[in-house]
């Protein structure tokens, strides 16, 4: 159920509330609309810091390589909070265009990740990650399982491939330089990150 506040009082109040419990951690505002998401539940939050994990290790923790779980984009130079998103993961690249602002980060990672949950926006973000220059996002679906892998072309994210547990073949992202895919597995398929050498592997 969708819930529109208009009383100022009522809105403070309830914003001056989440902010004290720490509720508002993943809470966006889409064009000056704020969003209140719920706090992800137990398997979104290992899946995403085990993701994080794993990219940190792809790049051997390199200081100039930062990924983070959890962080605000956005595509506002002046007030960011006015419009900004949350991906679930975010790479940023040595070069990356763009812009760590402290609190913030002015443009989108090179690569990204967002975790479905029932309910959620995910693909409703697709449009501004492809205004602020997401390279690559890996949409990773629950209950079923799958993977999707987009790529920016153009002004758009584009669809490169999905799969799901037990398929063959992969994703292959040329921003990260690995290999996506889902291997069946209780009580959740396993996400299979390799090397596109095949020099390492890893399971999350």
């Amino acid at each position: 159920m969708a819930v529109l506040v208009t009383d100022p009082q009522v809105e403070d109040s309830l914003l001056a509330e989440r902010r004290a419990t720490g509720a508002d951690r993943y809470d966006e505002v889409w064009d000056g609309v704020y969003w209140m998401s719920p706090i992800p539940n137990n398997e979104h939050q290992e899946v995403a810091m085990r993701l994080g994990g794993v990219f940190l290790l792809l790049f051997n923790f390199g200081p100039r390589v930062k990924v983070v779980a959890g962080v605000n984009v956005t595509d506002q130079e002046e007030d960011w909070t006015h419009n900004y998103r949350i991906p679930d993961v975010a790479v940023f690249l040595e070069g990356t265009r763009a812009q760590n602002r402290g609190t913030h980060w002015l443009g989108g990672p090179d690569f990204g990740v967002e975790i479905e949950s029932p309910k959620d926006r995910s693909r409703e973000k697709f449009p501004f990650y492809a205004q602020v220059g997401v390279q690559e996002l890996l949409l990773i679906e629950r209950d079923p399982w799958a993977l999707e892998l987009y790529r920016l072309t153009g002004d758009a994210l584009t669809l490169v491939g999905r799969v799901i547990p037990g398929d063959e073949a992969a994703l292959e992202s040329t921003v990260l330089a690995v290999r996506f895919r889902l291997i069946p597995a209780d009580p959740r398929p396993l996400i299979e990150v390799t090397r596109l050498d095949g020099s390492q592997q890893w399971l999350v």
